[in-house]
């Protein structure tokens, strides 16, 4: 079982600059941030698509497959009932469905989507190395952006932990699939221990070798990878920064917005 987001295609979209690529990540943000209606989230999602499929990464986007799509109908009914703007057509106890109040709710669960998907694509094109340098690019402490990326290889940490731990175990004859639901999950708990065990004893090899090489000395750190701006990061950072400007010229002139009547 993959442990790690991060597919290593060798695309044009792999090989931008670690501070392009993030970059790209606050743009997406930004421009899904100040648009409500769901026609101006339309070019975002086309946006991402087309990335998805020139880093071809699509077995990433198809393994979160249901939280995407199960995004959108929970989050539609829940605006419903907090949104009341507009002449109803169904004015029940809770559910105040109006034409604002569909657009609102789809508009913010195509924007959580689009946010997840964001997410999706950087890290399948970023690796932790990366992200690591893309912030320090960004004159962030070089502690605090080592500690930023330490989240991102704890979960994969405690992934292969828990994937180490349940292998051992059906290894020597314990079935985790026997019984009923509940049963079932009851029989995960005995695996918890020796998964915390094991993760917590690599979390601290992982903090004696950051020790032992001179981690927290005050020393600039140094990297045997060297990080050129291409012609494709003038670009992209070209393209972005329209993209960004774009949305803030829309948000302001008031065409995403929703009317209320």
């Amino acid at each position: 079982m993959q442990t790690s987001l991060y597919l290593d295609r060798g695309t044009w979209l792999h090989r931008l600059h670690p501070a392009v690529k993030l970059f790209a990540l606050f743009i997406m943000f930004w421009s899904v941030f100040w648009v409500d209606h769901p026609l101006a989230l339309l070019p975002v999602a086309t946006v991402i698509v087309l990335l998805v499929q020139a880093s071809r990464s699509w077995s990433n986007f198809y393994a979160f497959r249901w939280f995407l799509i199960l995004m959108i109908p929970p989050t539609m009914l829940e605006w419903m009932a907090v949104y009341r703007t507009g002449p109803p057509v169904v004015n029940l106890w809770i559910i105040h469905l109006s034409r604002q109040a569909l657009l609102f709710g789809f508009g913010r669960g195509l924007k959580l989507a689009l946010l997840l998907s964001s997410s999706i694509l950087f890290l399948s094109t970023t690796t932790i190395e990366e992200f690591t340098t893309s912030l320090v690019t960004f004159r962030m402490p070089h502690r605090v952006a080592f500690a930023m990326s330490l989240a991102f290889r704890l979960v994969p940490l405690f992934m292969d932990s828990a994937l180490t731990v349940v292998q051992a175990q059906r290894l020597r004859g314990y079935d985790f699939n026997q019984g009923s639901l509940l049963q079932r999950m009851k029989r995960y708990v005995p695996a918890i221990i020796p998964v915390f065990m094991g993760a917590l004893r690599r979390a601290n090899n992982m903090a004696m070798a950051l020790e032992a090489r001179g981690f927290g000395l005050g020393i600039t750190p140094t990297s045997f990878i060297e990080y050129r701006v291409e012609r494709n990061d003038v670009v992209a950072v070209i393209a972005l920064a329209t993209m960004g400007i774009a949305y803030f010229i829309i948000y302001c002139s008031g065409y995403a917005a929703i009317s209320s009547t």
